[in-house]
């Protein structure tokens, strides 16, 4: 038996992850370092610190900014 799945956008693209895929696990899955990231979830920035409990709904649009240090 399969896992039910849900469609997300993830920085403009569709992308299908199982359901109760938290940012943390899709952060992982994509293999990005949640250190050196920036999430948002529709618009809304979620802290480092809720990756783990937040929950992927369908077609919620999240956004993974790169964090690029300089001077």
């Amino acid at each position: 038996m399969t896992a039910a799945t849900i469609t997300i956008q993830v920085n403009g693209e569709s992308q299908t992850v199982n359901v109760g895929t938290t940012i943390a696990n899709l952060l992982e899955n994509l293999g990005h370092n949640p250190r050196y990231l920036a999430v948002e979830q529709n618009r809304c920035l979620v802290r480092r610190a809720e990756h783990a409990q937040c929950i992927l709904q369908a077609n919620d649009i999240i956004e993974i900014v790169t964090l690029v240090g300089g001077g």
